[in-house]
């Protein structure tokens, strides 16, 4: 259960992000709620997760993967680019997590 939480904490923090861009500098009322209310979801799921997976996994975890689904969002959502360095930092970001969640002995 508790990656169930770490997984919805990332999902809760990507809606937070989408919609903070949305809230345009939070002068929009509405997405300034939601992004408000997804980011208090977000932490309360987190520290759910916390309560037994190690900080530095759980964080690791919960940066990397917001990081690499926040920018996937940014390329099919906004339209934004990104290059093929940005491509490679992904995959390094992916490979970390990778590495850190299956050779941690922070169990």
């Amino acid at each position: 259960m508790p990656y169930v939480y770490l997984a919805l904490a990332i999902v809760g923090e990507l809606v937070g992000t989408a919609f903070l861009k949305y809230s345009e500098g939070f002068t929009k009322l509405v997405p300034s709620l939601i992004t408000i209310l997804a980011y208090g979801i977000c932490f309360f799921l987190f520290s759910k997760a916390l309560l037994n997976i190690n900080l530095s996994i759980a964080y690791a975890t919960w940066c990397g993967l917001g990081v690499v689904a926040a920018s996937l969002l940014s390329v099919f959502i906004f339209k934004e680019s990104l290059n093929a360095v940005g491509v490679v930092g992904i995959v390094f970001v992916l490979v970390g997590v990778v590495l850190l969640n299956l050779f941690s002995s922070s169990h």
